[in-house]
């Protein structure tokens, strides 16, 4: 079973520069969309991955390629760290052919069937059933593979979360629920949505191993999402990681973000996941000028020619517009 390079140990720094480098990479990627919805090359909705992206680079190095990958629509972090082409998300975005749903999924549905990467999906908590469906199929296919789920906090406050929580347990099946805790339920705080703030001790209730991990701290995600998945593959059972996190941008480019005090993120910016990561590798000399410029230097052309692909891609065939509604 193939499992990601990052994971690979080296005395030089190369993983540690490796797990900066993708961070560093959704992170620029998040802001090359922004700047091309701006210019209206983008339509539709967008959701920024921005603050956040300690929680994608951290769970999915620890995962394999035959693991399967379910997201919300804030899901172009996972789909790059899952190793989706930049180019073809971004010519999805565009709602190009050569998208990775054709162009007709848009920012919220990327889908890679070749990579186990089940999309983004719009429904808040939908996909939370699918996933266990996925990890049912896994199981009575005797695969020894591992379902991951992520979800916001917003989820979690839904009938959907429950349910599947409830029949993880039940069946014991693989699957590992990652509940990326943003505070903002898209306008409303996590106060006035769950009446347990605590996440982790919902999956207490259903008897799955459950665990709150620092989301700004790509080592603290890493460490407990190795733990969680070696638990799931030795047991075959379910394992809830809440991985508490911060959005620095609105909840989507549409909104006016009138919820929350600036003051307020501007504290959470001080815990930057990949300003601090880079602090680190700096004082542990990991990491030197010269390397940091380059991962900047190389970040910026494949972003540059993801977009250059994105304009040189094809629209749909008006003809075409028909197909994929029904089933022939």
């Amino acid at each position: 079973m193939k499992r990601n390079p990052s994971r690979k140990k080296s005395s030089s720094g190369e993983e540690e520069r490796a797990l900066l480098s993708k961070m560093m990479l959704i992170r620029k990627f998040e802001e090359k969309a922004a700047e091309q919805y701006t210019k209206e090359k983008i339509r539709g909705f967008l959701h920024l991955y921005i603050g956040e992206e300690a929680v994608a680079v951290g769970v999915i190095q620890a995962l394999s390629e035959e693991d399967n990958i379910l997201c919300t629509y804030r899901e172009h972090g996972h789909a790059l760290m899952r190793g989706l082409n930049p180019g073809v998300i971004m010519a999805e975005m565009y709602g190009k052919v050569e998208g990775c749903s054709k162009g007709r999924g848009g920012s919220m549905h990327l889908f890679d069937v070749d990579k186990h990467f089940f999309g983004g999906s719009a429904i808040v908590g939908g996909h939370l059933a699918m996933a266990v469906g996925l990890a049912l199929a896994s199981k009575k296919q005797k695969k020894n593979n591992v379902t991951c789920c992520f979800f916001g906090e917003g989820a979690a406050a839904e009938g959907e979360f429950h349910e599947a929580m409830n029949l993880a347990a039940l069946w014991k099946v693989p699957v590992l629920f990652v509940c990326e805790n943003n505070l903002y339920a898209m306008g409303t705080a996590l106060k006035y949505t769950h009446a347990m703030q605590d996440l982790e001790k919902k999956g207490a209730a259903y008897g799955i191993p459950s665990v709150a991990v620092d989301g700004m701290d790509i080592i603290a995600v890493k460490k407990a999402a190795e733990e969680a998945i070696n638990y799931i593959k030795e047991s075959g059972m379910p394992y809830f990681l809440v991985c508490n996190t911060y959005r620095f941008r609105a909840h989507s480019m549409f909104d006016a973000e009138l919820y929350r005090d600036k003051k307020e993120v501007e504290e959470w910016k001080k815990k930057d996941p990949i300003i601090n990561y880079h602090q680190v590798l700096k004082r542990k000399r990991l990491i030197t000028k010269v390397q940091y410029d380059q991962i900047e230097a190389q970040i910026k052309e494949e972003i540059d020619k993801a977009v250059s692909f994105a304009e040189k891609g094809s629209w749909e065939a008006v003809e075409d517009l028909g197909k994929f509604v029904y089933s022939e």
